[in-house]
């Protein structure tokens, strides 16, 4: 199964794509699958002609056939040391087993068919982007896939259903972002906790910062309406389920006017060491980037308080 999954567009600031989401000095072996359907970020339906081409056999190769040639790619491999030497550290023999597998066994490609769900699922995730996107990453941790990334459905600074409410703020929330969120996330961490996904899965909910406490008021430099908010990283939330947290347990408290944490405050990284907790690596485990110089993972603890 597909490992890593990103979707169902880039990361995208202005004309900025793919702000983040790739494996840094990891390398591209451990980038995740990119799906990004056709269609604008208004097209509700876009989830809908999700095609998975790349997981797909051509009609005239059937499964045997597909092995058959991988056999005769090795080999010519095995009369080509110097070549196989050479790149040996590329785990090149590891990519095109994964890469046959995933083609031949038909499971990645079962598990991105949305069709296959119940009307009365779909309806309760929500007929839109956002729904289908956490409907689709329900499937795939099901199947297997160890990490899934739903991106918001809309570039950060636009307008409509996106998050950065610098006008229109009552609109988006009673109608647009709000209500988006909170079907499709209750409906991922409600499915997921009665197939019994929940306990060894996290799921996290979070965006870069928080709106400013007034409304109308420049904070960044950016221009608001009276119905509007400018950004505000000094105090903002998370939601967090599943991997042993606590449930219905709330961390951590605000001023009055949301404008900084009153108690128990939380440092974004100090939420990546928590994750990486949840998933039984010590943070400050050291890695080798590229250059092999030592890289610690996070220079943080893990919010410990958060586990039942």
């Amino acid at each position: 199964m597909l490992p890593f999954v990103m979707l169902p567009r880039p990361l995208q600031e202005s004309n900025v794509v793919g702000k983040g989401g790739s494996a840094g000095f990891l390398g591209k072996g451990f980038d995740p699958y990119t799906l990004f359907p056709d269609g604008d970020d208004m097209d509700m339906a876009k989830m809908d002609h999700v095609k998975i081409d790349d997981l797909k056999m051509r009609p005239d190769v059937f499964a045997v056939r597909m092995q058959r040639r991988a056999k005769l790619r090795n080999m010519i491999n095995a009369q080509m040391p110097a070549v196989e030497k050479a790149v040996e550290k590329e785990h090149l023999d590891e990519y095109y087993q994964r890469a046959l597998s995933l083609v031949t066994s038909g499971r990645a490609r079962d598990a991105f068919d949305l069709s296959q769900e119940a009307d009365a699922t779909r309806d309760k995730y929500g007929r839109n982007t956002f729904g289908q996107s956490c409907l689709l990453a329900r499937r795939l941790i099901e199947a297997g896939t160890r990490v899934v990334e739903v991106i918001w459905p809309k570039v950060a600074n636009s307008d409509n259903h996106s998050w950065d409410h610098h006008a229109d703020l009552t609109k988006r929330m009673q109608t647009q972002s709000g209500p988006l969120l909170d079907t499709g996330l209750s409906a991922l961490i409600d499915d997921m906790d009665k197939r019994g996904l929940l306990e060894d899965t996290l799921l996290v909910a979070i965006g870069e910062f928080g709106r400013s406490p007034t409304k109308g008021v420049s904070t960044s430099g950016n221009s608001n309406t009276a119905d509007g908010r400018d950004h505000w990283p000094y105090c903002y939330t998370s939601v967090m389920a599943g991997a042993g947290l606590k449930r219905g347990y709330v961390h951590g408290k605000s001023d009055a006017t949301a404008s900084s944490p009153l108690e128990s405050p939380v440092h974004p990284i100090e939420i990546l060491a928590t994750i990486y907790h949840a998933l039984g690596i010590h943070p400050e485990t050291i890695v080798y980037n590229h250059l092999n110089q030592p890289r610690e993972l996070v220079k943080a603890q893990a919010v410990t308080a958060l586990f039942a």
